[in-house]
C-alpha cells in the first residue's frame, strides 16, 4: 500500500510539472512519421505505449494475451539535471485469458528508466523493463517483434514472434489521430494489424508450443483526455479476410461519446479513416466485475462506415487491476467480431476503461 501511495503521488506531480514545463502543442504541426525512427521511443511527449495483442493455441488450448510497455515523462528533467532525478517510468503490464478455464491471469512491471533496469530506445521499437523485453528486428515490411516475458508468480509466461505480414497501418490522417473535440487533444498512432505469432507459452511451469495471430498499436501525445471525458471503448479485429478494423469512442461520465473514430483497410489496399463522430457503440449486454463492482458493457453493436458489427468478449471476466502500477482498472480481452447476419468474420481485443473510475493519464 506504502508503495502504491508512493507511485500514485509521483504521478500527480509528474502531470502537474509536465503540465507546467512543457504545454501540450497540437500534434498537427510534427513531421510526417518516418520509419524506423518512429518504432522507437518519444521521450519528449508526455505519454507512450505499444501494445500487442492477440490469440494463441498452444496444446490444444485456446488463449487470448497481450503484453503492454508504457512511457511517462515526469516532467523533472529541468529542475533535476542528475542523472539520479527520475524523468522516465516505465510500465509493463501482460495478461493470458485462458478461455477453456475461463481465467485471467495477470501481471505488471514498475520502474523509473537507467542504470541497466529500465530503458527505451529512441532508434527502433526496442523496451526494456527489468527481464521483460519488447524489440523489433528486421527491415521495412519484412521485419518481426519479439515478446519476452519469463514465467512469473502469476504462473504464466511467454517467448514469441510476431512476424509483419502487411504494411504499417497510419490511423487516423497520416498518422494523426483525434481524441477529443480539440486539434490539440490528437495523438501519434499507427497499428501493426495481422501479425503471424509463433512461439513458447509456460503456464504453471509447463512450457508449450504457440501459434496464433496478433495487432500491435504504437501511440504517443502530449495531449491529456478532456476534462469532460472518463474513459474509452477501442477494438483492434485481425479479419479473416485479411482486412483490418479500428474503432474507438472517448466515452463521457453520462456514457454517451465526446468523440469517435477509427479506419479500415482491406488487404493490399490503402486505409480509409472513419473522420469525426462516424462510429457508434450500442451495449448489447453487460456484466457487472465482483471485485471492483464496475460494470462493462461485454458485448456491443459497433457500428462504421465499414459496415455494422457485433463484438462478443469470449468470456466475461477479463477485467485488470493494474492500481498497483498505473493506477488503472479496466477491462481488456479476446473477442469475436460477428457480421449483420450473426457469422463470424474475425476476432481480436476490446479494450474498455474508466468504468471502475474515471480514468487519468
Amino acid at each position: 500500500m506504502h508503495r502504491r501511495r508512493w507511485i500514485l503521488s509521483l504521478l500527480g506531480s509528474a502531470s502537474a510539472l509536465s503540465t507546467r514545463n512543457a504545454p501540450a502543442q497540437p500534434a498537427a504541426a510534427a513531421p510526417p512519421l518516418a520509419f524506423p525512427r518512429d518504432h522507437g521511443a518519444h521521450p519528449e511527449t508526455r505519454v507512450e505505449w505499444w501494445y500487442a495483442t492477440g490469440a494463441l493455441q498452444a496444446a490444444d488450448r485456446r488463449f487470448g494475451f497481450q503484453i503492454t510497455f508504457f512511457r511517462v515523462a515526469t516532467g523533472f528533467a529541468e529542475r533535476q539535471p542528475s542523472r539520479f532525478a527520475v524523468n522516465q517510468l516505465l510500465f509493463a503490464h501482460a495478461a493470458l485469458s485462458d478461455l477453456g478455464q475461463r481465467r485471467l491471469r495477470h501481471d505488471e512491471r514498475i520502474a523509473r528508466s537507467g542504470f541497466g533496469i529500465a530503458a527505451a530506445s529512441v532508434a527502433d521499437t526496442d523496451v526494456v523493463l527489468r527481464d521483460w523485453r519488447f524489440r523489433r528486428e528486421g527491415v521495412g515490411e519484412r521485419s518481426r517483434y519479439l515478446a519476452r516475458m519469463p514465467a512469473t508468480g502469476a504462473g504464466f509466461g511467454f517467448e514469441l514472434a510476431l512476424e509483419t505480414t502487411q504494411p504499417v497501418l497510419l490511423q487516423g490522417v497520416d498518422g494523426l489521430s483525434r481524441k477529443g473535440p480539440r486539434a490539440e487533444q490528437s495523438s501519434r498512432y499507427y497499428s501493426q494489424p495481422q501479425l503471424a505469432v509463433t512461439g513458447t507459452l509456460s503456464i504453471d511451469g509447463v512450457a508449450s508450443a504457440a501459434s496464433g495471430g496478433a495487432w500491435l498499436d504504437h501511440e504517443w501525445s502530449d495531449s491529456f483526455l478532456d476534462a469532460d471525458a472518463v474513459g474509452w471503448d477501442w477494438i483492434g479485429m485481425n479479419l479473416d479476410d485479411g482486412s483490418a478494423l479500428t474503432a474507438f469512442r472517448v466515452r463521457r461520465r453520462d456514457g454517451t461519446a465526446l468523440h469517435a473514430g477509427g479506419s479500415f483497410r482491406r488487404r493490399g489496399e490503402s486505409a480509409t479513416d472513419f473522420g469525426t463522430d462516424r462510429v457508434t457503440f450500442n451495449a448489447l449486454r453487460r456484466w457487472t466485475s465482483a471485485a471492483t463492482k464496475a460494470t462493462y458493457p461485454v458485448e456491443w453493436g459497433v457500428e462504421t462506415p465499414a459496415g455494422h458489427y457485433t463484438v462478443k468478449a469470449l468470456f466475461d471476466s477479463q477485467e485488470l487491476d493494474s492500481r498497483t502500477s498505473t493506477g488503472a482498472v479496466y477491462w481488456e480481452g479476446l473477442s469475436d467480431l460477428l457480421d449483420a447476419d450473426g457469422r463470424r468474420v474475425g476476432g481480436g481485443y476490446l479494450e474498455m476503461t474508466g468504468y471502475a473510475a474515471p480514468l487519468t493519464l
